[in-house]
């Protein structure tokens, strides 16, 4: 029997998810862009995929906002806004912690997931994906992506049947067509092409060494979309995890290809379930880190005097702090006209430094501000690590009214809205390498 379709709400967004299956422990799927919770259930490999998940796990599946059932007019977003749907769906079903499925485009969510969120997932499992990085130049794959949409709007069912066939080369003409259909119906031509256009400029590579959860990352050895060697080479990124490649052609297992695609799965899963019986806190979380601080603030205090310059920082830090409740960020320390906060959401992190630089303008002060998103250690309630010496160190090159931000914040706001200017290479003061820093704008 098909499980009902629900929606949970995060805003004014509606993602649909079903849940089913009764067993010991919750896995959420990520699933490529191509997805439709209903539709999925009329694809051959894709009821015999959810139903061997289903003897042994109680599995949640969604499908992302602007795909398949879900509100398109929520957009595509930032993989930050997808994480927040994806939690909307956890909290909505009940669930405290649960597994992770990522498959192909689902993978990079699921990393990040993971490394943001250790407490509500105990174990990963990535199948066919990549933290992003890229084998051919952007403008290649942007010319690719638009050939093929230009087939799917000449001919959409055939060019969907010939996706499938390129993906899975074992299935059925039965199980293509199957498959087509919910391609169809889960993104239009102009929609798939503009996923896969936010998708390709999403790179989670820098989360990945804040991933402490039980990993294992599943590629087949056959796949014509991910070759093996970056199943390999994501398999070396992630701490501690374990690679298994099964010897299944193509990207998507057709129906016969199931039982070996999900084997390990199953085997991986249940054992990381075991070992999960007494769970510890977590010891390490990847976190965007902001730092800001009153520009020329030493001759501020002795223009004003003692007492009015007190007042202006009262008020300065009343204003900081408004902003840091909004944005979700939280004030980890706070040091004279300077404050050091965190968060779970590198754009949040962004905007909320935005409103702080633009919000002192009405006090005639200015603020700089910096940010990193790295691999935080948690000691004791606070945030250290080498992440937090990087995000002070790009604020310190930050001019008065700018919000500069690492490489690794501009790649994970992909699809967020937020812009910025190149504002070069520097070096960063005690942090190895060479760092390229950008302007929100």
């Amino acid at each position: 029997m098909r499980p009902d379709t629900r929606y949970a709400r995060n805003g004014d967004v509606s993602i649909a998810y079903q849940v089913f299956g009764e067993g010991p422990f919750d896995l959420v799927l990520i699933l490529p862009w191509g997805s439709h919770v209903e539709l999925a259930w009329d694809v051959p490999m894709m009821r015999a995929f959810f139903e061997r998940l289903a003897s042994f796990a109680r599995v949640i599946n969604f499908d992302k906002r602007g795909v398949g059932l879900s509100d398109k007019s929520g957009g595509y977003s930032s993989p930050e806004t997808r994480m927040d749907d994806m939690r909307a769906v956890l909290d909505a079903v009940g669930s405290e912690r649960a597994a992770v499925l990522g498959w192909s485009e689902g993978v990079k969510l699921s990393l990040l997931f993971a490394a943001t969120y250790p407490d509500r997932a105990w174990a990963l499992v990535a199948c066919g994906g990549s933290a992003g990085r890229r084998t051919r130049s952007e403008a290649e794959m942007l010319h690719t992506m638009a050939e093929e949409r230009i087939l799917r709007e000449r001919d959409p069912m055939g060019a969907a049947i010939a996706e499938g066939r390129e993906g899975s080369p074992n299935a059925t003409d039965e199980e293509l067509h199957a498959l087509a259909r919910m391609f169809r119906y889960a993104l239009s031509p102009g929609d798939e092409y503009a996923y896969g256009r936010m998708s390709l400029q999403v790179d989670v590579g820098h989360a990945l060494s804040a991933i402490a959860v039980p990993t294992l990352v599943l590629q087949n050895s056959g796949d014509n979309w991910v070759p093996v060697e970056r199943g390999r080479e994501l398999a070396e990124l992630v701490p501690g995890s374990t690679y298994v490649e099964v010897p299944i052609r193509g990207h998507i297992p057709a129906l016969a290809d199931i039982e070996a695609f999900l084997a390990p799965i199953e085997s991986f899963l249940r054992e990381a379930w075991e070992h999960d019986a007494v769970h510890s806190e977590p010891e390490r979380v990847l976190a965007t880190v902001l730092f800001t601080d009153i520009v020329d603030s030493t001759a501020r205090m002795a223009e004003l005097g003692d007492r009015a310059w007190r007042e202006l920082l009262e008020r300065h830090h009343a204003l900081v702090r408004r902003e840091l409740a909004r944005a979700r960020g939280r004030e980890v320390d706070t040091a004279g006209d300077g404050f050091f906060a965190a968060f779970d959401g590198p754009a949040r992190a962004v905007r909320c430094a935005k409103s702080i630089v633009e919000g002192v303008r009405d006090l005639s002060i200015e603020v700089r501000s910096g940010l990193h998103t790295g691999e935080c250690e948690l000691v004791d309630g606070k945030v250290t690590g080498i992440a937090v010496h990087t995000g002070a160190r790009v604020a310190g090159h930050a001019r008065g009214g700018e919000v500069l931000v690492s490489q690794t914040v501009k790649d994970l706001v992909a699809g967020s809205g937020l812009e910025f200017d190149d504002r070069g290479a520097h070096e960063l003061k005690g942090v190895p390498g060479e760092w390229r820093l950008y302007a929100a704008v």
